[in-house]
């Protein structure tokens, strides 16, 4: 991997990473149209531990007092009642089925899921979706025409049921063009969650699945398997955590008062775009793949790159 492609593929993470468009699609879809040889699983795991510091420095004082509480909670049953600790629980209970699909469908993620058809639909699909939840969460803002106005929940009233169904919809962002955050706040939104509970659980959730791959992963680069040197990998993700955490703090305000309708409708047309260009044989269904047979993937390898789609 030269420089050049580590600022290109660097920038590319920080700024999709927390918006609703998938990183990994656009990492992928960024390779293919530079001709770069596909960076890999371990590049773009550890990369996203760039963006993963920039979420441990903007909720720092979140994540310090849900810790503590956490902390608290194990020796002191009286203290799991405390939301920050029940937040800490429901982190690790969110995490559960990103780990479990993973291991059941590692086969389809690392062959046929990677197909850039099937990431352009997964891009359409889940903008509709994320469109419909949208207009839902505005109609219960504003009450609509001749409706009461609903109240959305804040995290506060998470539930163990919601976070299990939290980090089944995060487990959806396994399919490369799905989207980690887009589809943890789809879900939120049609569990009926405030726009900003909804984001800001997505990027607590993503914390331990994200930084658990990328460690994993950190052996990977400078290998004599992988053309992925550590010089560009620390370059790439210094660039995504600068870019991301400016991203973290313009999204989140953003979403207090805007919709996520321009995401809905990016997502839709980038995913009409690439298959247009399919259809027409400008870009090949398989182009900028890393070919690597199953049998040269160990399940470990698997799992770390299967929780960095996003």
């Amino acid at each position: 991997m030269s420089w050049f492609e580590s600022i290109i593929l660097g920038l590319v993470q920080g700024l999709t990473e927390f918006l609703p468009i998938s990183s990994s699609a656009h990492l992928r879809l960024a390779a293919v149209a530079g001709g770069f040889e596909d960076p890999g699983a371990a590049f773009t795991a550890v990369c996203q531990i760039g963006t993963e510091v920039a979420v441990l420095i903007y909720f720092r004082k979140d994540i310090a007092r849900v810790t503590r509480a956490w902390l608290r909670s194990l020796t002191d049953r009286s203290t799991r009642s405390d939301p920050d600790a029940r937040m800490g629980w429901l982190v690790i209970i969110g995490s559960i089925p990103i780990g479990v699909l993973g291991l059941t469908f590692q086969e389809a993620i690392e062959g046929p899921f990677r197909d850039l058809r099937l990431i352009a639909v997964n891009l359409i699909v889940l903008g509709i979706i994320l469109g419909v939840a949208d207009r839902m969460a505005s109609r219960d803002s504003t009450g609509g025409r001749h409706r009461a106005v609903k109240q959305r929940k804040d995290l506060e009233q998470l539930t163990v049921r919601d976070g299990l169904l939290f980090g089944f919809a995060q487990a959806m962002a396994l399919v490369p063009g799905v989207s980690r955050s887009g589809a943890t706040i789809t879900g939120g939104l049609f569990l009926g969650y405030r726009r900003e509970a909804a984001a800001r659980y997505s990027f607590l959730l993503a914390i331990p699945a994200v930084l658990a791959s990328g460690g994993y992963e950190l052996t990977k680069i400078g290998g004599e398997d992988t053309h992925v040197s550590w010089g560009p990998t620390i370059l790439a993700t210094l660039i995504a955590f600068l870019v991301g955490y400016a991203i973290i703090a313009w999204f989140m305000k953003w979403i207090t008062t805007r919709s996520f309708m321009p995401f809905v409708w990016y997502r839709i047309g980038v995913g009409l775009v690439l298959l247009v260009l399919i259809w027409f044989g400008v870009v090949e269904p398989h182009a900028g793949e890393e070919f690597e047979t199953p049998a040269e993937v160990t399940t470990g390898e698997q799992a770390a790159g299967w929780v960095a789609a996003g």
